[in-house]
């Protein structure tokens, strides 16, 4: 039995078991799930705080392999990525660079995020300057073969003065898509430059621009993602899509809900937390596939708690306890992040973080979790 770990709220016995979850199952048939992956900072790279993020490849690619094996697809330099809070554009498109080639040789889903994060900064572009962002970043991703995702853009936000210029700028950019795209809506929540997002603070008012894209363009449109954190308005939002079109959950609050369905419908999945939950959430939907969403919501629910806590307010400070998990796990040998971001949260938010997850069976290797954990609390807590 591992010895207890003296975490700030408390000593705490790990649970000593894993659960048995070995990569060779087939990915699940009666839902797209897709893993939003973070990447691996190079500990060793001579940056400037404000200089271009350096990323451990092997690393990196290695976690993707991981998460493929298990059946999941990739949702490659979204957020979780740590775009826009760390990783740049250049970074970005040679994250898909990569990771399109390393789908390619294991044969794995992946779909990757276009954005507009090669403009600068501040100030107001203007809408041409948006799209033809948007534009580049698109033709990379069709370039290396990965399905384009349309990520909400802050400089289209600032370029913005009203719904019609999100229709028509949406609208060009799908006209030229060669496949159907993943549209994303990310809430202020996430990330608060997108307050206003669809032009309006209504959110009423901006759920009728954005079906009014899709509506417009169903044969451009694979599905949406939604990351507002409100199972109500993904619910509404997924009855009033049209035939064909997806509804992939966003919503790390309420996932297990969301993807068992109802009478109506059901979403999808491209969720954040399936970065640590990655083996469990794919066992789980596999017996979805089976029609037993009562054992479904038995294996899924017990992870609300570990991922409402990951997404605690400020919830763009997620990354640091999904990287965490995954120092934890074995996946990366050190918990140095993009852009300094492992000290965004603080020591007994990361404990809890840990307790939560080991509770869950979900390090492969328990003692090693355990000891790295002590050691994380020994630098940055002194001893006790």
């Amino acid at each position: 039995m591992t010895a207890a770990v003296p975490l700030p709220q408390g000593s705490y016995t790990p649970r000593g078991t894993p659960l048995d979850l070995t990569p060779t199952a087939p990915p699940p048939t009666s839902r797209t799930v897709f893993s939003a992956a973070h990447v691996v900072a190079d500990p060793y790279a001579d940056i400037s705080p404000d200089g271009p993020a350096a990323l451990d490849w092997d690393a990196t690619l290695a976690f993707r392999r991981h998460l493929w094996a298990h059946g999941l697809g990739v949702a490659e330099a979204m957020d979780t990525a740590q775009r826009g809070m760390g990783l740049d554009w250049a970074g970005a498109a040679e994250l898909i660079r990569r990771s399109g080639a390393e789908a390619k040789t294991v044969g794995g889903r992946i779909a990757c995020g276009v954005g507009t994060d090669q403009l600068p900064d501040g100030g107001t572009p203007t809408l041409a300057e948006v799209t033809s962002a948007y534009e580049e970043q698109l033709a990379l991703a069709e370039e290396n073969g990965v399905q384009p995702i349309l990520m909400a853009s802050r400089a289209l936000a600032r370029a913005a003065s009203g719904p019609d210029d999100y229709l028509a700028t949406y609208a060009h950019l799908l006209r030229q898509t060669t496949e159907p795209v993943i549209l994303h809506w990310l809430g202020p929540v996430f990330d608060p430059a997108l307050e206003g997002y669809w032009g309006s603070d209504d959110l009423d008012e901006a759920t009728d621009t954005f079906l009014k894209v899709i509506a417009e363009h169903p044969d451009k449109v694979d599905g949406i993602k939604i990351s507002l954190l409100e199972a109500d308005r993904e619910i509404d939002v997924r009855r009033r899509l049209p035939g064909g079109v997806r509804c992939y959950t966003g919503d790390d609050f309420n996932y297990p809900e969301l993807i068992a369905g109802d009478e109506r419908g059901f979403s999808h999945a491209l969720l954040g937390v399936f970065d640590p939950l990655g083996p469990l959430a794919a066992h789980a939907v596999r017996v979805l596939d089976t029609g037993d969403t009562e054992a479904f919501r038995a294996l899924l629910d017990p992870t609300v708690e570990l991922s409402r806590h990951l997404f605690r307010p400020p919830t763009r400070f997620y990354k640091t306890g999904v990287v965490l998990l995954a120092w934890l796990a074995g996946h990366q040998d050190h918990f140095t992040m993009v852009g300094g971001l492992q000290s965004a949260r603080s020591l007994p938010h990361l404990a809890k973080a840990y307790e939560l997850a080991d509770g869950l069976g979900l390090f492969p290797d328990p003692e090693l979790a355990a000891h790295r954990m002590r050691a994380l609390l020994a630098v940055h807590g002194g001893a006790r």
